[in-house]
């Protein structure tokens, strides 16, 4: 193990692995599980919590479980929490429960003398330069995402945006920083190397930390200044997901896995399966690779009319109408699937008005387990998913195909990982898990693509 301590990686949704290899990723949290991850060879576990879906009650219950197995669990293996690395694993557009989730995890597996903000994304055009968070170089704040009608922000200033988030809670003039020229000139020097863990040593009290970062290079030089501290301090990490390369030491490049589309399943014929797509993101990113992928001739999509449906889940007296519409749907994707195409199950563009936050996260966890079940129906006909959205992947694995862990194979393309199940008595089923907000026009038709070619 490169790293002499296990990294645990609390995931608030199943996309945040998507720049490593070879590590499990559990579903599910109770101790018997994560006895099994604990004890894997990797040196990282990730715990997919899908914090993001929840709301900030059932957000902070869900953690404080989590926190309580682990402790069990550690005692049982006798595993000190200095023994472990902990990073809370954010979206690199800075939407989330960023300031929550970190909160809880320091007071259950606590106490940190830091915890460090690094939104840094490299794969996905996410730098930190002066403290600004950019997403390919434009202040995220200016961006579509910080419009998001639940985690929206106003500002790309991330001293600013901790003391927004935490409503004043952490005040900017307590929040330090490190930024480009301390991580450049440590990479340079020893000098400067020695600077750089000098300041980390004067960390205490759970201080606040926002750390900038245009490369690989500024996150290596961080992740070798922490691991030479030993066991000198504790630190907590609210990261995207390039930092946890940088601190596993675990890198996609060096995947001996190349060719992704060689894990498509085959059926008794020994054919190729054909394989499915789902998008249930509604970022306009995702709206703009949706329908570049309708224009395959190959691919043919089935259309879930969200506005129907809300309906249905106002009025609980039309349950045995949303169950015909089920089988509607479902005799729509086996007749594609009998045609040899690619059946895109897609929810209707836009997004509805609700009456609360509340309200529209239960309707979206309602909409990602439809989804869920009409995949399951078909999952013995399948050779391969896609599936676009951080909540609709998380609900279609745990709920709907009932997989409590996976296997991470790696990247189809960068920032998009390819999982296997790891239960004995579940297929190989690939499934790549994609982002709502990652790539451009053409990289949903290219990973369909890639899969295809084999």
């Amino acid at each position: 193990m490169k790293n002499s301590r296990k990294i645990i990686v609390f995931d608030d949704d199943p996309t945040g692995s998507q720049t490593v290899y070879g590590c499990p990723l559990l579903f599910h949290w109770d101790k018997e599980i994560l006895n099994k991850g604990i004890n894997d060879p990797s040196p990282l576990l990730f715990l997919l919590t899908n914090t993001r879906s929840l709301s900030p009650q059932h957000a902070e219950k869900r953690l404080r479980d989590i926190c309580n197995n682990l402790k069990e669990v550690f005692k049982e293996n006798n595993l000190g929490l200095d023994e472990i690395l902990f990073i809370s694993r954010g979206d690199s557009t800075l939407r989330g429960h960023s300031i929550l989730e970190p909160k809880i995890i320091n007071q259950e597996l606590g106490p940190f003398d830091a915890t460090f903000h690094v939104p840094a994304f490299f794969e996905g055009g996410r730098t930190t330069v002066n403290g600004i968070h950019l997403l390919n170089n434009i202040p995220v704040h200016q961006t579509i995402f910080a419009k998001d009608k639940i985690f929206g922000f106003s500002t790309s200033h991330l001293i600013s945006w901790i003391e927004e988030k935490s409503n004043f809670e952490i005040k900017a003039k307590d929040i330090a920083s490190i930024n480009i020229n301390q991580l450049r000139d440590a990479n340079k020097s020893l000098v400067g190397k020695e600077k750089l863990i000098d300041f980390l040593l004067t960390l205490s009290s759970n201080k606040s930390v926002v750390v900038d970062g245009q490369s690989s290079f500024d996150f290596d030089i961080l992740g070798s200044a922490i691991r030479s501290l030993g066991n000198k301090k504790r630190f907590l990490f609210r990261s995207a997901a390039s930092l946890i390369n940088s601190l596993s030491q675990i890198y996609s490049e060096n995947n001996s896995l190349k060719n992704f589309s060689t894990l498509r399943l085959r059926g008794k014929d020994g054919n190729f399966k054909p394989g499915i797509v789902l998008v249930g993101s509604h970022v306009q990113l995702a709206d703009d690779q949706l329908q570049l992928l309708l224009e395959e001739s190959s691919c043919i999509g089935v259309q879930l009319p969200v506005k129907k449906i809300a309906r249905i889940f106002e009025e609980s007296s039309n349950e045995s109408f949303l169950s015909d519409l089920e089988n509607l749907w479902n005799k729509q994707l086996l007749d594609i699937l009998d045609k040899k195409k690619t059946p895109v199950l897609f929810t209707s563009r836009g997004e509805l008005s609700f009456s609360s936050m509340k309200q529209r996260m239960i309707f979206g966890v309602f909409l990602a387990k439809l989804m869920g079940r009409l995949v399951d129906r078909v999952s013995n006909r399948l050779g391969y998913i896609i599936s676009k959205g951080g909540i609709t992947t998380h609900i279609l694995i745990s709920e709907g195909l009932g997989i409590k862990s996976v296997n991470l194979k790696g990247q189809i393309l960068p920032g998009l990982s390819v999982v296997c199940p790891c239960e004995k008595d579940k297929e190989d089923l690939p499934i790549i898990t994609f982002p709502g907000n990652l790539g451009n026009k053409e990289t949903l038709l290219e990973s369909f693509k890639i899969m295809e070619s084999a």
